[in-house]
Order: C-alpha cells, then structure tokens, then sequence
C-alpha cells in the first residue's frame, strides 16, 4: 500500500482516539477515585469509522458509582456512538479476566483516559501478572479458541470474501500474538508482522469508509472501490495483498504458539495445555522467568539429534549443526527444508534467518540441490508447512525467480481453495502420495509444482506454463529429455479431466486425438498423476469419484491404442437394458447413479427424458443414447440434489406424461427455477462453440453457461428446433458454471454441414439460455 494513504490511515485513527479520550475525560470531570480505561480496540487506538468504543469505569468501592456511570454513558449512547461498557473496581476487574478470555484479552491492551492514573496501573499490573502466572492454562485457551475462529472463518490468505476480523491470519490472530508475548514466552510481533497487521486495519478502515456502516467481510462488489481508495490497482492487488499479510500474520502466531511451547516445557506440537499440567508454581511468573523465551536460549541439556549434513534436531524443531557454514553452502537450505519436511519438523526461527544469508544456487544446480529439492516436495503434507516457512523468509523466489509471478495471486474461481502459489505446494503435496504409480517420481512432483506457473503471465496458461518450465528444467539442471518431458506434462495437465467430462469416449476421435497429443506411456502416467493431484488439492468440488473414474477409463484406452491396440468398441447393452426396452412402452430403471430410460424413439427424447429427471432434482453428469430394435435406450449418470435415489415409478408415470404432453416440463422446471438462487449480477454471459474435429460422426456442441435447473433440457430443445437429434451430452459443473458438450446430427443422421444450419445453432441456444 502506497505509504502517503496508508499514513492517513493511521493518522485518522489516532485523532479518533484522541478527541474520543478529551471528550471522555471531560465527561468525567474532576471526579475523585474513579478512572476511565480504553479496552481492545479503543485501549490500542484502532478506532475505525464503524469501531465499538470499549470503556471501562474503575472506581474504588465508591456508592454512587452507577450514578456517575449514567452521567457517562447516555451522553455516549446519545451520540449514536456503539458502546461496550463496564462499571467495576480494579479486583472485579482481575476476577473477571481470569474466567473470561475474551475480556482478558481486551484488558492486556488497557489503556488509562481519565481519572486517578493509579487504578488503571493497578487493574494493568494486576491483569498481566495473572496472564503470566497462568499463562500454560491461558494459552491453550487461547490457541483453543484460534483453532476454533478458523474453522467457522477459514483462512484470510485464501477466501475470495475473507473476513478480516475473524479469519485465520486476521486481525484477531495478529492481536493474540501481542497476548502470548504479554505472558514473556514468545518474542512480541517483528515488523514484518506489524506491516501486515496495518495492512488488514488499513482495509478494514476503507471497507468501513466505502460502505459508510461497520463491517468485517470484504464481499465482492465492495473490492475494487476498496482497492481505490488504498490506491491500489485492483481488486486482485488487494486480494493478494491480503493473502500476503494474512499469510504472515498466520505463520508469526504459528510461531509464538511454537515458541510457547517450548519455553514451557512442552514439545512443539504436543500442545500448549500439557503445560498446564507443571504447574504456573513451577514457572517463574515475573520478568526473569520470560527472560529465557525472550533471549532465545536453550536448556543446557538441550538434545540434539543429527538430521543430515550440517542439521540436528533440538526441542522438536530443525536446527544449523556447529559445523554448518551458510555463507559457503548453497544448497543448505533446500537440504534444510527437506530434513525437516521428511521428519515432520518445523524449521527453527533462527535456522531460518541464518538460512537467508547462504548463498544463491548456481545455474545450473547441482544434483544434490534437485534431489533436496525432490525430498522436500515427496514428504507430502508435511512439506507445506516447511515451504511456508521458506516463503516468509523470501527464500523460495531466491530459489525458483518465476515463483514472484504467482505468489499470492488470488484465483476468481469458487472451486479452487488456495492461492495460485499455494495451490502448487497442495498440488505436489498430493502427488507425493501417487510417486510409486509412475516411473519418474521426481518429475511427478515437479511438474505439479509448475503446473499453473502460468497463472503470472497474461494468456493461456498452459502455454505459458509450458515455457516457463522449459526455462526452470534448465534452471534446474534437468537433462534434456527430462524438462521436455516435465514441459509437456504442465502444457497437457488439462487434457485429461477436460476430455473425460467433455467428450464421449466412445468416439473413436476422443481417445485417437488424445494418444495424439500424449504420445508415449511415460507422458500418459505423469499425466493421469497429476490430473487426480491437481483435482484433489483444488477442492472437493472438483474431484470426485464419478471424474476419477472416467479420467481412469480414458487413461486406460489411450494407453491401449499407444500400446497399438484396437479401439474400445462401445459396451454392449445389459440384459436388463434389454428386458426393460423390450416392454416396448416408456419405462425407467435406477441403479446407483445411473438412470436408464427407454422408449419409443423419437428426435428429441434425450432432451425431454433429461427434462423429466432434472424436474425430479436429478443433476444429469452425462447421457449416451443407443437403440435396441425401433426403442431408444439411453443411460444418464445422475446426482440427486439432496443424495436421494430416485422413484422408479415416479419417474416412469412423468416420462410417459411428457412423452404423450400431457405434462408441461417447461412450467414445472420454470418453478423450480423461482426458487433457485438468482445468478449474481456481473456473470460473464454464455457461450456457444461447435467443435468441428471433436468427432467424424457427429457434431459437437460446447455450451459454457450459468448452471441451473434443466439447462440441458433447455439447450437440448433449442437443437431440436434446429432440426437436430441429441445421441449424446456430457454435462460438467465448476461451482456455479456449467460446461455442457452436445453430440448433435441432422435428420439424416449426420454432422451438421449446412451453413445456415450451422449459424442458427448458436442463436437458438443463447436465446434458450437468455429466456
């Protein structure tokens, strides 16, 4: 944030607090034994437009206290001002910190108005001491309740809506870790931390300017007007500054729980309440007992376990060895981070300041680095947290340049989780656990660390991806045939999950243009690899056992016809299939997720059968019509809205209704839809493409829209007013975006060749899709 706005910033809210503080005093008077106290936000001077003024009234003992309360109150209440107040002495004070956390917190940062000094001293030395003496009980209050604050808010850094007060690395985190140092167990926050805390106050103070009322969540149509008054580029440049601060905001209180820990006696990650268990008798509570935390010394008894060259373990984390010399060893870092990750061991503070100071890489790097580097990301999950680590303390773009393009960049797509940076690290993590399914694991990891390195740069990146990874290969001093290989798989890694959801394995074209495109067996197994890692570290919106499987099967039969094996001819129809067609009437039979219907054929019945379950709250995934004598069989993969299998008979009696119209799909669908959420205003608008080398045998139809209930029956009626038979549809949802494919012919059972034909196509189906 540009420093002029941001120094407004703060100065706007020093004079609040100041004309709060002389207005308040004068409210008081010259009243004797009585003190006026700034609490949380008002006692640290945050107070934003929309702020709560957080009072306390300390007296001392005196009997007409509440008279004067109300000669300080109504004045405030009457100012329209949002008041938490309290009337108590200085020992009612104590009592109430020590049962209430939250008051406790609020009350570390009291700060005297008005009044007789020496109350406010008395209640502050009062409440700190007995922070610090039960600080083993009161910290696993405290991270108790962190850990609980996460799960109802997630994680600023990664929410496009974050709440800034509530989230993981918010505000709220970043005043705990003032509350562990105020128990001298952890050192106070560093300047980097005090940046990022002033950089989500900042945003908080210009959300609260934008919208003229109080308010923590930074919504969509608020950001980029938020963004103009930070001046700040955009939407984006707030969003991935937020990520930034909330990213360094986490790991700073990450860190002074860590710390705590340790100097308490517990090890790091064994949890703060097990010290509870030695007693706050057997910890010194004043200055001299923090001192040890503080000066960052250790127990002479320390143990220290040998990691690898140059690496020990002592008290639960990752330390330099006597004999390391990081201004002579590049490669101590990378070496560094994988013995911790393998050992499930975090990095220690000062290892990590004094990793910042070893020299940069050489180019290329050695194989010592890539094979670091190879056990760093194949330790799974446990490599996250040490590349967090390595990240905050800007040694990840010292090691891979490209990575500045990427890190914090938010991504406007409701299924991914994580930034783009951070979706790579997730990515890899996942393909830790699929190394032993191929034959190169170290370039299985790799490839998923770069596969949406592309993300930085303007254009597909794919492409662009595809180039940068050629640049890292090289960097990395992969061989030839390695980074192309690597290079291939980041240029590909769509390929797979695309194909399988938006194209009709079947045709024959699907798997040939795949094998085209892949090429060998060694490519095919990074690709498959990767598709399931990338899927699951997006979210569970977008793997699912439904995708994997048919991303499976179309592995399977790319890797047949690679091996010079025939095509797969379509599977024959099931005997029951049969049993069901051959009762020559509209019939349905449900198994699982697949739906079969049979019926007279008919041009249009694909369409209105799927008409008939979307108007049961069946979603149709996909659809491939066959025939069995003059009856259509058609097979729909299907997931019902609430998980309900579907009524047979129900299902039946409607599609017989429908076929006969003697039921209007159309108004039970358009209900449905009144009680449908509305799509939000600014939803990019829908799309029509005819994908001409998709299949020899039909045409193929990629419609991108707004999901809703019944699009495919809508889109599959406006082909039928074209003159066109549906034999096939693959339907896939990304969030709130539908991608649906549509295997179209002509009357004649062809592709469609004729021009006009062609043309109105696109119009038909937008005008469905806009009615």
């Amino acid at each position: 944030m540009p420093g002029r706005r941001a120094s407004a910033f703060s100065a706007d809210r020093a004079r609040r607090a100041a004309e709060t503080d002389r207005w308040l005093a004068s409210l008081l008077g010259d009243e004797a034994g009585v003190a006026l106290v700034a609490v949380g936000g008002y006692g640290r001077r945050e107070l934003l437009p929309g702020s709560d003024l957080d009072v306390l009234l300390l007296h001392a003992g005196r009997p007409d206290v509440s008279v004067l309360a109300d000669r300080i109150w109504y004045p405030i209440w009457d100012s329209g001002a949002r008041l938490d107040h309290a009337v108590r002495t200085p020992q009612e004070g104590r009592e109430v910190a020590r049962g209430d956390l939250r008051a406790a917190l609020g009350l570390l940062h009291a700060r005297h108005v008005a009044g007789d000094p020496a109350l406010t001293a008395g209640l502050r030395h009062g409440v700190l001491a007995d922070w610090r003496a039960a600080a083993g009980v009161r910290l696993a209050e405290l991270q108790a309740l962190h850990t609980e604050r996460t799960q109802r808010s997630g994680e600023l850094a990664f929410l496009l809506e974050p709440d800034l007060k509530e989230a993981r690395g918010g505000l709220r985190d970043a005043n705990a870790i003032h509350a562990v140092a105020a128990a001298w167990v952890a050192p106070g926050p560093g300047p980097r931390v005090r940046a990022a805390h002033e950089f989500i106050l900042n945003t908080r103070h210009a959300l609260h300017d934008v919208t003229g009322r109080r308010g923590d969540r930074l919504v969509l149509q608020e950001q980029d007007e938020v963004a103009r008054v930070l001046e700040l580029a955009d939407a984006d440049a707030l969003l991935g500054g937020l990520a930034g601060a909330g990213r360094t905001v986490a790991y700073a209180l990450d860190q002074s729980f860590r710390q705590a820990q340790r100097s308490r006696g517990a090890r790091p990650g064994a949890g703060l309440a097990r010290s509870v268990l030695l007693g706050a008798g057997q910890h010194h509570a004043g200055r001299r007992g923090g001192g040890l935390a503080r000066r960052g010394s250790l127990p002479v008894s320390a143990h220290r376990r040998p990691l690898a060259e140059g690496l020990v373990e002592q008290e639960g984390e990752v330390v330099l060895a006597r004999s390391a010399d990081p201004a002579t060893d590049p490669v101590l870092p990378l070496r560094a981070a994988a013995a911790a990750a393998q050992a499930g061991l975090a990095l220690a503070p000062r290892a990590l300041a004094r990793l910042a100071g070893c020299p940069p890489l050489p180019v290329p790097w050695p194989a010592e680095a890539r094979d670091a580097l190879a056990a760093l990301l194949g330790a799974g999950q446990a490599a996250i947290g040490v590349w967090e680590a390595l990240d905050q303390e800007e040694l990840i773009t010292r090691l891979l340049p490209d990575w500045e393009r990427v890190r914090n960049r938010p991504q406007r797509n409701p299924l991914h989780t994580f930034t783009v940076d951070r979706h790579l690290v997730e990515t890899a993590a996942h393909a830790a656990a699929l190394t032993r399914t191929v034959a190169r694991p170290d370039l299985l990891l790799i490839a998923a660390l770069l596969h949406d390195i592309g993300k930085g740069w303007p254009g597909d990146h794919r492409l662009t991806g595809e180039v940068l990874a050629r640049d890292t290969g090289a960097r990395l001093g992969l061989a030839a045939g390695e980074t192309d290989l690597v290079a291939r798989t980041v240029r590909h890694h769509l390929l797979l999950s695309q194909t399988a959801t938006r194209r009709d394995l079947d045709d024959p074209v699907t798997v040939a243009q795949v094998a085209q495109a892949v090429g060998s067996r060694p490519l095919l197994e990074l690709l498959h690899a990767l598709a399931i890692a990338d899927g699951q570290a997006t979210g569970p919106a977008a793997w699912n056992d439904w995708k994997a499987g048919l991303v499976s099967e179309l592995v399977r039969r790319v890797g047949a016809a690679l091996g010079g094996e025939p095509p797969a001819v379509p599977l024959p129809l099931r005997a029951e299939q049969i049993a069901l067609a051959a009762g020559r009437e509209p019939a349905v039979m449900a198994a699982g997720p697949e739906v079969t219907v049979v019926a007279p054929d008919r041009p249009g019945l694909l369409w209105q059968a799927a008409g008939v379950l979307a108007s049961h709250r069946l979603a149709v995934r996909s659809a491939n019509a066959t025939s069995c004598g003059d009856m259509a069989v058609i097979a729909f993969t299907v997931a019902h809205q609430y998980g309900e299998p579907p009524d047979e008979v129900l299902v039946t009696g409607d599609l017989r209704r429908a076929l006969t119209g003697q039921l209007d799909v159309a108004e039970r669908l358009r209900r449905r839809e009144q009680t449908a959420a509305r799509p939000v205003a600014g939803v990019a608008p829908p799309t029509v493409t005819l994908v001409d080398d998709a299949s020899h045998t039909a045409t193929v139809v990629e419609v991108r829209a707004h999901d809703a209930p019944g699009l495919l029956w809508r889109i599959g009626q406006a082909l039928g007013e074209c003159g066109l038979d549906l034999r096939a549809a693959r339907v896939e949802t990304l969030g709130a975006e539908a991608v649906d494919v549509f295997y179209v012919v002509d009357a004649a059972g062809e592709p469609v060749k004729d021009a006009g034909t062609r043309g109105k196509i696109a119009a038909e189906v937008l005008g469905a899709l806009a009615g």
